[in-house]
């Protein structure tokens, strides 16, 4: 997949207005999600000078075939942290259980205090209408988020923002309720490849679990330089739901 479909410029004149740079937050339900869906978007803002963040709301500790717990958790966190370092950017992954993630308040005003804390200008995230429970209370917990950031009695220990940021959908393949309908299209082909780079950082995903819940554990090269043309290969093509 060559192109990242989000609304990305729209509101460009005002945000640059501050300082003439743009701070990007992009919320994902585990680490890689942000990668999948905002690689190329992360690696054309760093490029230009901006400041760009993912988030992970989850530490993945359930998502593989035989890893899982604490050890899985800390091995994505490495991986997150290796992914930010190829695309120039921060990469922080939040403590909370894989598979577990529900829209509390709690972790409503994690999402809060991260976003207040970038200052951010844009906010990116799922749409919340995704297959799995993480992805779509992700995008549940952004929503909830979205007008409490400017409100000084929430989460008062982190100062508001003195305006709204732009909130923003990431493109996904789901029909229902209503498909993806892209206002603007970004193309990221002169930055694929550090997108491919960053999604290679995930090797526990991309080159593992991923496989292996989609029944093609067993064609996933063994040699790492063979191994990400096979990625590239698989980027290329139109990317299921069910994939991410």
């Amino acid at each position: 997949m060559t192109r990242l479909l989000v609304l990305l410029l729209a509101c460009a004149s005002f945000l640059l207005a501050q300082d003439g740079k743009i701070r990007v937050i992009v919320f994902g339900a585990h680490p890689d999600d942000c990668d999948f869906r905002a690689g190329g978007t992360a690696a054309k803002y760093a490029e230009m000078g901006h400041a760009v963040k993912f988030v992970s709301v989850t530490n993945g500790d359930a998502g593989h075939q035989s890893m899982g717990g604490g050890a899985l958790a800390k091995r994505r966190r490495a991986e997150a942290q290796e992914s930010g370092r190829r695309l120039g950017i921060e990469y922080e992954v939040l403590d909370n259980h894989d598979g577990e993630l529900l829209p509390t308040l709690e972790v409503r005003h994690q999402i809060i205090r991260r976003i207040r804390q970038w200052n951010a200008d844009i906010v990116m995230a799922p749409r919340p209408n995704d297959y799995h429970p993480d992805h779509r209370y992700t995008g549940v917990l952004i929503q909830d988020a979205a007008y409490m950031v400017v409100v000084p009695n929430v989460c008062p220990d982190t100062p508001p923002l003195k305006r709204n940021p732009v909130f923003l959908y990431t493109e996904d393949g789901f029909q229902k309720p209503a498909p993806f309908r892209p206002d603007i299209s970004v193309a990221i082909d002169d930055v694929f490849e550090k997108k491919l780079a960053a999604l290679d950082a995930h090797v526990s995903q991309v080159y593992e679990w991923l496989p292996w819940v989609d029944g093609r554990f067993d064609q996933v090269p063994q040699d790492p330089a063979a191994r990400k043309q096979w990625l590239g290969k698989m980027r290329s093509r139109p990317v299921r739901p069910a994939v991410r």
